[in-house]
């Protein structure tokens, strides 16, 4: 029997205490968990929302920011180039914003992994550190006669990427192992729509900083023409917008680093009861941890160690897990369906400037309409497909459920890309305008948000948020896939000014393909609407997905295993 612990009001229930009196470590963890998955919505969970959505705001800053920020590198850096003055190579901008995919596959692996390992909450921080002193160095790089302001770019995107790769897997789950059953879909799909937020904000700052030096700009009317207090004014420009990208991160760094370890874990992988018990009643009080009696604690982890029925992690369970074709179809479909959107996603996204084009705002007579159109078109760009589409996943998750929403996405999508690539020169600009809209509304409201949700909920707590790491790492291969071979794909053949993308129709009847492709890597995937992360892990009797092995059962041969013998690669005491 567990030792009670003082404290609790009306306000704030000693949840711990409920539970003091039973000695049966897998009997307090169901109830412990039951708590958490049964609590009404409240101020804990809006606390939870608040400080991971920050980081997700910070990661699509970070991303969206350099789309605008590369033209003001081409004016700063390339104003006496011979070809095509004022400009940026396509080379270097296609390194510059490939670096920060490859950064996000490093950060996404190594802090999935890590955080299943050490634990959330000492991974949770770190990686918003990594992004806060990349971001920071980016705004006060300066090119050099030994270093090109490109290599310094790339390096410091990379190490960025690192940051905002970890921050994937780690939001994901830390929201998921904290939120409500009933309403989990929206809460991690709040987290998510901060990405649209992150962008409205990245192309808002741009047209600040374009007002801001407004008399400066005017004096050139054309980037190659755009030199002395021009020059000058674009240089400060990409300097604030970047350097702004690292302000909110600054505020929520705190929040991340003081949040308790989530209960999931601490049950189940580091297998201390007394401590999960008294962090599941500080985060429903708003505190930074719990702080159990250690004699107790120390009582029960020696009580639990042999007791727990839960498997503990390692290379042969986590091979005999995904081995079985139940649990690994789960991991190919949350990594396939994630790889094909992003191909696809972050492909489209390369075609903004035709669309800003179409809406007349794209170039002008100066150097300053040029820059505020371009914030402006990104604005409505934003406004009118991407931002409402994540807030109509977020009311409609937990009703209509994940897998029809990414389901009914590609099957859009898969439509919509045949139109805009098989009917494409038929097209006007107001059609295609509408279509690009469309694409991105269903984007959002379809698998770009679902493939985030669905591998932070459906895989069990030991391996959650490696397995998430994965299929978020698969999905950004994807983005540099679309980014490298897909980019330099659509100019094939013989660009004009008239027709600067000659095979850009081609490409999009490839991204229907992909679509394609996802319907049926979604039919891999379980619908998690409702259900327990203990359910989906295979862990609760008499449902349909239980595994004996998963809920640790299977561990013990019905009680014949002498104490101390190997069952399934790890030892049992009964």
């Amino acid at each position: 029997m567990a030792q009670k612990t003082v404290g609790g009001n009306a306000a704030f229930h000693n949840f711990h205490n409920d539970y003091a009196h039973i000695a049966d470590p897998n009997e307090r963890r169901r109830l412990a968990l039951a708590e958490i998955d049964k609590a009404p919505f409240g101020w804990y969970h809006v606390r939870a929302i608040v400080v991971a959505g920050i980081g997700f705001f910070t990661d699509a800053y970070d991303i969206f920011a350099i789309n605008l920020v590369t033209a003001m590198l081409g004016v700063v850096y390339w104003h006496n180039a011979k070809n095509k003055p004022g400009t940026i190579p396509p080379n270097s901008d296609t390194a510059i914003k490939v670096a920060t995919s490859g950064g996000t596959v490093l950060g996404q692996v190594g802090f999935g992994a890590l955080a299943d390992i050490v634990g959330r909450k000492r991974m949770y921080g770190l990686e918003l550190i990594i992004i806060i002193f990349a971001t920071l160095a980016q705004s006060l790089s300066a090119a050099s006669p030994a270093m090109s302001i490109v290599g310094l770019l790339i390096f410091w995107r990379v190490i960025m990427g690192i940051g905002i790769g970890g921050d994937y897997p780690l939001s994901s789950i830390i929201t998921s192992e904290f939120a409500t059953t009933k309403w989990r879909g929206a809460m991690m799909g709040s987290v998510f729509a901060m990405q649209g937020i992150g962008q409205f904000a990245a192309a808002m700052i741009a047209l600040i900083v374009t007002a801001g030096f407004k008399e400066s700009l005017l004096t050139a009317p054309t980037v190659a023409r755009c030199g002395g207090v021009c020059g000058l004014a674009v240089d400060k420009m990409w300097r604030v917008i970047i350097g702004f990208g690292c302000v909110p991160g600054c505020i929520a760094l705190y929040y991340r680093l003081t949040i308790p370890e989530t209960p999931r874990y601490t049950f189940d992988v580091a297998r201390d009861v007394e401590k999960a018990g008294e962090d599941t009643k500080a985060y429903m009080q708003g505190k930074s941890e719990g702080r159990p009696d250690e004699i107790a604690r120390v009582q029960a982890l020696q009580h639990s160690e042999h007791h727990l029925e839960i498997p503990k992690a390692s290379w042969g369970d986590f091979f005999r897990h995904y081995g079985q074709w139940k649990h690994g179809k789960v991991l190919l479909g949350t990594a396939g369906s994630w790889f094909f959107l992003d191909v696809a996603f972050y492909g489209l996204g390369l075609n903004q400037s035709l669309i800003l084009q179409a809406i007349g705002y794209s170039g002008g007579k100066t150097v300053y309409h040029i820059f505020y159109r371009t914030a402006v078109g990104s604005l409505i760009l934003a406004c009118a497909g991407s931002i409402p589409g994540y807030w109509v996943t977020v009311a409609l998750v937990d009703t209509v459920g994940r897998k029809p929403i990414q389901f009914m996405g590609f099957i859009i999508l898969t439509i919509l890309f045949c139109i805009i690539g098989f009917a494409y020169h038929k097209l006007s600009g107001h059609a295609l305008l509408a279509l690009y809209v469309l694409c991105q509304f269903f984007f959002n409201f379809g698998p770009n948000a679902t493939t985030f949700i669905v591998p932070g909920e459906c895989f069990p707590t030991r391996y959650r948020s490696t397995s998430h790491g994965l299929s978020a790492a698969s999905g950004k291969v994807g983005a540099i896939i679309a980014q490298v071979v897909f980019g330099p794909l659509r100019v094939r053949g013989k660009p004009t000014t008239a027709n600067p993308s000659p095979w850009l129709n081609h490409v999009m009847e490839i991204f229907a393909l992909f679509m394609f492709c996802g319907i049926f890597t979604t039919l891999l995937i379980p619908e998690t609407k409702r259900k327990t992360l203990e359910e989906l892990a295979g862990e609760v009797p008499g449902t349909s997905n239980f595994d004996p092995v998963s809920s640790g059962i299977g561990y013990k041969s019905s009680g014949e295993a002498d104490s101390g013998e190997m069952v399934a690669g790890e030892k049992v005491h009964v």
